[in-house]
């Protein structure tokens, strides 16, 4: 079943990238990545992908090049795009068995979520990672039952307008850690290697547990 199933990993940064990987460990045998950036080298504090190496490297070909030297049978699609309204026409989802939400961006997450549920595709979203540092504060919800996350505030406020009422995430009740004002006024973002990483790993997890059921 797991080398059969054909999973759509959509961002590859901290989330994503860990999450990419333990689906390859646990045997799924095709994966799709999207991701239209490159690593930078200040994704080496949490990104699976990003070592001195890989830096200016797509990470679409960042994380191939790494999964084949597990699995050189692993079955990979890849585009190297941002997922957006005006993109989401090039990627056919309704193929894969199942999406991995880790995309940072609030209208690219709507329009991939709303397009799932018109497809019928099973999916998993993540919430907010950055500016935590308690990974045993994560938890599997539905988007109705979070709290104090502000991106799930958002995605289930926006859902709401669009009648989507059920979406699995992973999210922190963990009130995100203020360390600083941006020049627009919004907190900056921080992360840490053990956080983004640990969120994966747990959507990993639903979506092998699904795959089996």
């Amino acid at each position: 079943k797991l080398n059969n199933a054909r999973v759509a990993v959509m961002g590859l940064g901290g989330v994503g990238g860990a999450a990419a990987e333990a689906l390859l460990r646990a045997g799924v045998g095709h994966l799709l990545f999207v991701d239209g950036d490159s690593v930078d080298e200040t994704n080496i504090n949490r990104q699976i992908i990003a070592t001195d190496k890989t830096v200016g490297m797509n990470k679409t070909d960042a994380l191939e090049e790494r999964l084949v030297t597990i699995n050189p049978d692993l079955k990979i699609n890849k585009y190297n795009l941002f997922y957006l309204p005006e993109t989401a026409e090039e990627i056919d989802l309704s193929e894969y068995d199942f999406v991995v939400d880790c995309i940072d961006n609030v209208t690219a997450k709507l329009e991939l979520i709303e397009r799932c549920e018109k497809l019928g595709v099973p999916i998993i979203s993540s919430m907010g990672t950055g500016n935590k540092l308690h990974p045993e504060m994560l938890e599997i919800s539905d988007i109705s039952k979070t709290s104090v996350c502000p991106l799930a505030r958002v995605i289930r406020r926006e859902l709401k307008k669009r009648e989507v009422y059920k979406l699995p995430v992973v999210y922190s009740k963990e009130e995100p850690i203020k360390h600083g004002i941006s020049e627009n006024g919004r907190p900056l973002p921080g992360s840490v290697s053990f956080v983004p990483s640990v969120a994966g790993l747990i959507i990993a997890g639903e979506v092998i547990k699904d795959i089996i059921k």
